[in-house]
């Protein structure tokens, strides 16, 4: 009976020094966990460069098969990624961005839509996965409707772009993705 309460105190300043431990110091901050948006901002920023490689659709496209070269670069002090495409000559942007805790891309197609879509919670940082939510313009005559980037490693990527066509009717398009030389991560 008597260690009963020596072994209580022992408790008591075990729980002390737990709650201790995990108060910063006086006159510094706790630095929050990044959320899953955070991490996938950050893999995505990784890809700033140029790019080029084939594209490959399903069904074939004759259009849009062949060749491509994307430009990503930062704006805003970091805050969006700006992806581009130039087919035909006339530049496509897609703007990333966090809004909150999500992961927000608009893409601004030669079509005169803009469909928004936000990134799902994805398992690691090789894969950001964007489903669509909402479109400004017309669904006419095609939409995107879906995007995924998968990092292979620092000088490859793919993305795998999912349009709407009329009829519910969809189109796929690769693109196997290689960084230029020139290209400055």
């Amino acid at each position: 009976m008597k260690s009963l309460p020596l072994v209580l105190c022992i408790g008591v300043l075990s729980l002390c020094c737990l709650t201790f431990a995990q108060n910063p110091s006086p006159g510094q901050k706790a630095i929050p966990a990044k959320s899953h948006a955070e991490i996938s901002f950050g893999a995505l920023k990784s890809l700033a460069g140029t790019w080029t490689g084939p594209v490959t659709t399903d069904p074939p496209n004759p259009e849009i098969d062949g060749p491509i070269q994307v430009t990503m670069r930062l704006a805003s002090r970091g805050n969006v990624l700006v992806h581009e495409i130039a087919p035909g000559g006339v530049p496509e942007p897609t703007m990333i961005y966090l809004e909150g805790d999500r992961l927000t891309l608009v893409h601004y197609c030669e079509a005169g839509n803009r469909p928004r879509m936000v990134a799902r919670k994805s398992p690691g940082e090789k894969t950001v996965d964007f489903d669509f939510v909402d479109i400004s313009g017309s669904t006419r005559p095609v939409y995107l409707h879906h995007f995924v980037f998968t990092i292979i490693d620092a000088d490859h990527h793919t993305e795998d772009w999912t349009f709407m066509l009329p009829g519910d009717k969809l189109l796929h398009a690769h693109f196997d993705l290689k960084r230029t030389k020139e290209s400055v991560r």
